[in-house]
Parts: C-alpha cells; structure tokens; sequence
C-alpha cells in the first residue's frame, strides 16, 4: 500500500469479506512502537493428558465416560478433521487435579477401548502459530 486512503479502502472492501466461507477480518496496522506493552498471560495449570489411537467411533461423550473412572474430567474433546468431519483419531482429556491426571495415565495407557489398544500422556505445550 502506498498511501493511507488506499489502505482505508482495502480495509472497507475486504473487512468482512466471505472467503470460501469465512469471514475476514481486515484493520489497519498501528504504526511501529505504538502499541503498548502488555504483561504476560498468565495460563492455569492444566491437566491435560494426550489421548491417541482412538477408534474413529469414539466421541467427546465416550472419552469423559472412560476418564471419569479416574477423576473429575473438566473437558473431553476428540479432534475430528474439518474438511471430512471424521475424527483424527486423538483427542485430549483435562482433568481436575494432578493426581487425577496420573491415576488416568497409569490406568489407561496402552489399554483397550473398543478394540484398540490407545496411547496416554501428559499433553505437551503447544507453541501459538504466528504469521512470520
């Protein structure tokens, strides 16, 4: 962009513009140095365990039922891919408490459910994906 009004115009043009279904959202950039220093987020400890090679059958609902063996499950969620709607075959279980987490890992690594044998372990920290 070459000068203020034509970014102003990408800005209304493409601002909410519905690309293969979603929405874009389009601003203007603050000029460098401008935006101001946030503190750090600070996240909760969570108790997320890793859950995988979980039969394509298995859903949220099934996942929190097998966990809540083993503790309070705060949140079951099995990853299913968007384009196909069909599940990816993992998923992630956070439990209430650091006890809880290892009882559900000790108990349920390498156990059967439906038939496959599925993989249980402490959820790694994912990096946040950026742009550059």
């Amino acid at each position: 962009m070459s000068s203020i009004e034509e970014a102003e115009k990408a800005v209304e043009q493409f601002n909410r513009y519905d690309l293969n279904g979603r929405l874009l959202t389009v601003n203007k950039a603050a000029p460098r140095g401008s935006r101001l220093d946030r503190p750090p987020r600070v996240f909760e400890r969570a108790f997320r365990v890793y859950v995988g090679n979980l039969p394509w059958g298995v859903d949220n609902a099934r996942l929190e039922q097998v966990f809540s063996e083993h503790g309070k499950v705060v949140e079951a969620r099995v990853v299913y891919d968007r384009e196909t709607g069909r599940s990816r075959g993992f998923g992630f279980v956070t439990m209430s408490s650091e006890t809880e987490l290892n009882d559900a890992i000790a108990a349920l690594d390498g156990q059967s459910l439906d038939g496959r044998a599925i993989r249980v372990n402490v959820a790694e920290e994912r990096p946040r994906r950026g742009f550059f």
